[in-house]
């Protein structure tokens, strides 16, 4: 058992678990939307993904809040810098190879970046925790541009129609319930680290109203799907994540586990890919 929890954690606190996460994402935005979809730009995201990552890992200070996870990393770090540096070759050989839709990937280069930048320990980049109001926004709208938005401008479709804009809303809004939760568990960390968000200031009715609007909206967008031609079925399979985190919200609010939060929470943001994947609908 400790070997096999010892290979569950390195797949899981080495940022592989949510690499494929953002992959599988990435690609049921092609398959719901008829998109064509490109390896080479599946391959630049899980390796831009494992670069991203493991930079953040390997500046995260000790938290009371991940004991499992802030442990493993603190006995890992070179570990993260080998996944660091070969996320960065990874993710510079497939750029290259998607170079014609380079402004598109160097954007999303940029604003991944910055998520992690306030951590970097240098007076400019510390600087920046003072106005990340909207750091769960800000992570939520970086999500779904690598996996919502990009496939579509990597598929050189030319005109967002009302499909297109539904399904982002939609995982937007999925993606930032799940943020709410971590910002909850994370809230006093931020504090002592002077790191600002919508969470750190709202009280716990506050907090609740927030993730109420947007379990309602993610169910409003996601319904909205039908009236675009998508299949009952497939819509169905698009609210169960959502479904799920409602029944789990209470729950996460008491209990921080770290396999929580990185398995089951993150997993969450890809549960339909892969019931999509796994299932003839």
């Amino acid at each position: 058992m400790d070997r096999l929890r010892k290979i569950f954690n390195f797949f899981l606190f080495s940022s592989i678990y949510i690499s494929l996460c953002s992959v599988l994402m990435t690609w049921q935005t092609s398959y719901v939307l008829h998109l064509p979809y490109s390896y080479d730009f599946l391959c630049f995201v899980f390796f831009a993904s494992i670069c991203s990552y493991n930079f953040h890992w390997f500046l995260t200070p000790q938290s009371h809040k991940s004991p499992d996870r802030v442990k493993w990393t603190h006995e890992h770090k070179n570990g993260h810098l080998i996944f660091y540096f070969a996320g960065v070759v990874g993710s510079i050989i497939f750029f290259i190879r998607l170079r014609h839709h380079w402004f598109a990937l160097l954007f999303a280069t940029l604003i991944t970046f910055l998520y992690s930048a306030p951590k970097i320990p240098l007076p400019y980049f510390r600087f920046l925790k003072q106005v990340a109001i909207g750091k769960t926004t800000f992570l939520t709208m970086v999500w779904t541009y690598v996996t919502a938005i990009m496939p579509v401008f990597v598929a050189e479709e030319k005109h967002f129609n009302h499909d297109i804009k539904l399904f982002a809303a939609s995982r937007f809004f999925l993606i930032y319930g799940i943020c709410i939760l971590f910002d909850y568990r994370d809230r006093e960390d931020d504090k002592e680290d002077g790191i600002r968000s919508m969470i750190t200031y709202f009280d716990e009715k506050g907090v609740d109203r927030l993730f109420l609007f947007s379990m309602i909206a993610f169910f409003v967008f996601t319904l909205g799907l039908l009236f675009t031609g998508l299949s009952l079925m497939k819509v169905f399979v698009l609210l169960i994540p959502g479904i799920i985190l409602i029944a789990l919200y209470s729950y996460a609010k008491r209990n921080f586990s770290d396999y929580l939060y990185y398995f089951v929470l993150d997993g969450l943001m890809m549960l339909s890919g892969l019931l999509m994947l796994l299932l003839p609908i």
